[in-house]
């Protein structure tokens, strides 16, 4: 019997991971962004080369402030306003994470942000869902097979969220997995869109609420109690009902933080993000350890691959160089966003059992 394969970049790029917070237009690669640029006539980009815009990216989002990372998106939905823009991004997307070794991925973005060239909220989302089946088809051909669900975001700060779930639960049969709503948290909590999850609760839908990053506990209580939702998109600022005095054995956890515990809601951690839009102040610093010690059900996720110049294998790595995971601990955080995933229960089990864990019962030695 062969030891454990050593934790390496390259090594986990070989195991098969599951993503459940991914955002479309926050992972574009540079070249396609000056390609789309010159082909739609977008001449605002603040870069004409591609290192230079992918370093540009980065250090835009490095700021600190969530609403000066989300600014970031506004030269990437410009160049998504077309059907061969959305088809194309979408398309790139699923062969990107399937060459990373992801097996399943939940992407998600916004529709109304992508009506500027007289594109219906039906067409932007028949389109974008034409290049993830593209890009399934690619990565099959490439024997990198991943299954990509999408999820249709409402912004927030606008009044299209009742909208938008409508969208979502008419394609809910053509790869849309569910909802959600994204954007700024401070001034704009998740009540303002009870209708929205009203209506997504009574058609037996899906739906995960941004809540907990940028603002407090209420947003996540608000999520929860008021929304009723299924995940947390984020969600680290629960720690706000955590007391740790001493050992995390001795941790008091507070009403919502033992709700969350307890119902086994499923926090969609991004930690690079988490840093970038500083939710929390370093990597060392994050609660993903404190969280997966008390057996909250943690995912890791990239949130947006191009802003944080990052993969999952990548955010994979940093956490086993910050906390010293090994491959059974990944494994189980894999685990837990597969179960947490807007499929059907058989397909998720067929996933987790004829993927995951033979992966890494390879890799685990």
């Amino acid at each position: 019997m062969t030891g454990p394969t050593p934790l390496t970049l390259a090594s986990i790029r070989q195991a098969p991971k599951a993503l459940l917070h991914d955002h479309l237009d926050g992972g574009l690669r540079p070249a396609t962004v000056l390609e789309l640029a010159a082909d739609c006539g977008y001449d605002q980009l603040p870069a004409t080369e591609e290192a230079e815009l992918a370093r540009w990216f980065r250090d835009a989002a490095d700021s600190g402030s969530l609403e000066r990372y989300l600014e970031t998106f506004a030269h990437t939905v410009a160049v998504m306003q077309t059907p061969e823009g959305l088809r194309r991004v979408a398309r790139e997307c699923a062969e990107d994470l399937a060459a990373d070794g992801v097996v399943y991925a939940e992407v998600r973005f916004a529709p109304e942000q992508h009506l500027e060239r007289g594109l219906t909220l039906d067409e932007v989302v028949e389109h974008t869902l034409a290049g993830f089946r593209e890009g399934m088809a690619a990565a099959a051909a490439a024997e990198t097979p991943i299954v990509v669900t999408c999820l249709l975001t409402a912004m927030r700060h606008a009044a299209r969220s009742r909208e938008i779930a409508e969208l979502a639960v008419r394609f809910r049969d053509s790869g849309v997995g569910g909802f959600d709503i994204a954007g700024a948290e401070a001034g704009f909590p998740p009540s303002r869109h009870l209708d929205a999850f009203e209506y997504m609760r009574a058609n037996s839908a899906h739906f995960t609420i941004h809540a907990g990053e940028a603002f407090g506990l209420p947003s996540i209580h608000e999520a929860l109690a008021f929304c009723g939702c299924d995940r947390l998109g984020h969600g680290v600022r629960i720690t706000d009902d955590i007391d740790v005095p001493g050992e995390i054995a001795d941790a008091r956890l507070g009403l919502v933080a033992n709700y969350v515990r307890d119902m086994r809601i499923p926090l969609e951690l991004c930690p690079s993000s988490n840093v970038q839009t500083g939710a929390v102040p370093s990597l060392d610093k994050h609660p993903f350890d404190l969280l997966a010690r008390l057996r909250f059900r943690v995912t890791v996720n990239t949130d947006n691959r191009l802003m944080s110049d990052t993969s999952m294998s990548r955010e994979m790595l940093k956490l086993v160089d910050t906390f010293g995971y090994g491959w059974s601990d990944l494994e189980r955080f894999t685990i837990n966003a597969m179960k947490s995933a807007f499929i059907p229960f058989p397909e998720r089990l067929r996933i987790i059992d004829d993927i995951i864990k033979p992966g890494y019962a390879v890799l685990i030695g």
